[in-house]
């Protein structure tokens, strides 16, 4: 049975606040600086599980998109995004997205993040996979997530205290922040509004252990869940705790199945796990091109853009090329590109690469797909609104419909831009009402943290790029096993591996569901997409467990 709640000790202390953000990556601070500036006066309240850099946005290395260049225009940039989607995106929030875009990124650009720029003063824009035009704009070469992490959080600490001091959470200051705060669970009203949350803090400031902040809205900005598998790109933080809150809460979630794997990620032998070293689609933008052990062009006349083609394209034809040569990697050639740019361009990657042995100016660089971003999540509306009364989602932990079933390359911090500021107007015309939360009766349980490593092995073999019925039966089955394995221990490791599981379970559950391949979502048994099945499969969590539900796409 899966919990409901997470078994947890009673909260010790107690916060208020109008709005408290979960999350500080670029949607989750995004979102705090819009709301001070709609509405000035309201208690603001900034959780994160680490501390305020430790998340998914300062290791982005492409870029971000946006229609700012000659010749060309949010339309075409709506284009590329909508084939990407493979024809379940939300074209109004694709829409959305495309023409708030270059808007957003010019306000991030005066808060201070500092791109890089041609000679002559204009943006330097580049070109990653599925998009027909120059207009992914980067910083530091390859450094982009980190320096908009950095402009985002220097305005951040100046809104906090204008002093330059530190403001923790109940000194009673307008904006707060508590790092090292995991969420735990959402506090809601008797009929089922959001009224605030759970934390646990690590002995950080004034509070310690598990806390409640009692607020009128909630955000959740918690990242994606990439930790759900052996290898990710993903930070050690991103264990989908705000997507498992959401679904024992009765949030909807859509689109779980459309998990982008990277087709470029440095492979670092059979037993490596966690977080790896991410080779940017930008260094396949600036000519270098992907081979097997042979040296023949794994994407030579497979696809019109070739190595450029959309990021679930290239992870299949590089899968194919695995299994037809018996090969556990293939790879990235990128020697024509000189060395001098990869010092300009690429300093990060090079310098990871060397760390790892491989000179990527003379030698070639071994690669693999690995579980990247989740282009669903949390189902939202336009305005960031999930299905909870007083509950908003944005950033990879949302299903805002933008991505569809394939991520479009460097659209994502876009997106946290675009939408939190959505979130914030949508807020500035009426907070909900203050409201004291109920009696929680949902039953509670816990998993022992010991599950996780079989967990990520089951995900990685039945429910990663190849997939059939078969096999994602045996990791549901794989996954029920595990859940026996109860604790009655509460901390942060068995939290966040309970977490895991739930998501698991529901990304599992999902992808049994659709029976066609379409997109990043690639099914053995049903290689074709399907017209019947162009829509979404929504899930929710209820007494009897995970209730997925498919709703045809009408509008298409």
């Amino acid at each position: 049975m899966i919990p409901g709640r997470l078994l947890a000790p009673e909260p010790g202390w107690r916060l208020d606040a109008d709005v408290v953000v979960v999350g500080s990556g670029v949607a989750g601070v995004t979102t705090v600086l819009a709301i001070r500036r709609a509405l000035p006066g309201a208690r603001i309240l900034l959780a994160t599980k680490s501390v305020l850099d430790d998340g998914s946005t300062r290791w982005a290395q492409g870029g971000i998109a946006a229609a700012l260049g000659p010749g060309d225009s949010p339309e075409q940039h709506l284009a590329d995004t909508l084939t990407a989607g493979a024809g379940v995106c939300d074209a109004e929030a694709v829409r959305a997205l495309v023409t708030e875009g270059p808007d957003a990124v010019r306000r991030l650009i005066a808060t201070g993040a500092e791109f890089d720029r041609e000679p002559s003063g204009p943006l330097s824009l580049t070109r990653e996979g599925g998009h027909l035009r120059r207009r992914i704009a980067h910083a530091g070469g390859d450094a982009t997530g980190a320096e908009i992490s950095r402009a985002l959080l220097a305005a951040l600490a100046e809104a906090a205290d204008p002093d330059g001091g530190t403001v923790l959470a109940g000194t009673g200051a307008t904006l707060e922040v508590i790092e090292h705060a995991l969420a735990i669970d959402l506090l809601l009203t008797p009929d089922g509004r959001a009224a605030g949350i759970t934390l646990h803090v690590l002995g950080e400031g004034q509070q310690d252990g598990v806390g409640a902040v009692h607020a009128r809205a909630v955000v959740l900005a918690t990242g994606g869940f990439g930790q759900v598998y052996s290898a990710t790109t993903n930070p050690q933080v991103s264990t989908g705790d705000g997507l498992a809150l959401a679904l024992r809460a009765g949030a909807q979630v859509a689109d779980l199945e459309f998990v982008q794997f990277h087709p470029t990620v440095m492979w670092l032998g059979p037993e490596s796990r966690g977080r790896q070293p991410l080779i940017s689609e930008a260094v396949r933008g600036e000519g270098a091109f992907l081979v097997d052990h042979s040296g023949r062009r794994i994407m030579a006349g497979l696809h019109p853009l070739e190595d450029l083609a959309p990021r679930d394209v290239v992870a299949k034809a590089i899968m194919r090329a695995m299994i037809g040569g018996g090969t556990d990697h293939v790879y990235l050639d990128g020697r024509q590109l000189g060395s001098q740019t990869w010092h300009d361009r690429f300093p990060t990657i090079l310098a990871s690469c060397r760390e790892h042995g491989i000179d990527p100016v003379t030698q070639l660089i071994p690669v693999v797909p690995a579980a990247h971003y989740a282009s669903g999540g949390i189902r939202t509306d336009l305005h960031g609104r999930t299905s909870v009364p007083g509950l908003h989602a944005c950033g990879e932990a949302a299903c805002t419909g933008v991505h569809g079933a394939n991520r479009l390359a460097s659209n994502s911090l876009l997106e946290g831009l675009v939408f939190a500021e959505r979130i914030a107007a949508d807020l500035a015309g009426g907070l909900p009402p203050a409201a004291a939360p109920g009696p929680d009766r949902r039953p509670a349980g816990l998993l022992e943290p010991a599950i996780v490593r079989p967990l990520q092995h089951v995900m990685s073999e039945r429910a990663g790029v190849l997939r059939s019925g078969a096999g994602l039966a045996l990791a549901l089955e794989g996954l029920a096993s595990l859940a026996e394995q109860g604790c009655d221990k509460p901390d942060a490791e068995a939290w966040q591996a309970t977490n895991l599981h739930l998501v698991a379970t529901a990304l599992a559950t999902a992808a049994l569901v659709r029976e066609e391949t379409r997109g990043s979502h690639w099914r053995e048994d049903f290689p074709d997409a399907r017209e019947e099945w162009r829509g979404h499969i929504v899930l929710t969590l209820g007494q009897a467990g995970l209730m997925p539900v498919f709703e045809p796409d009408l509008h298409g």
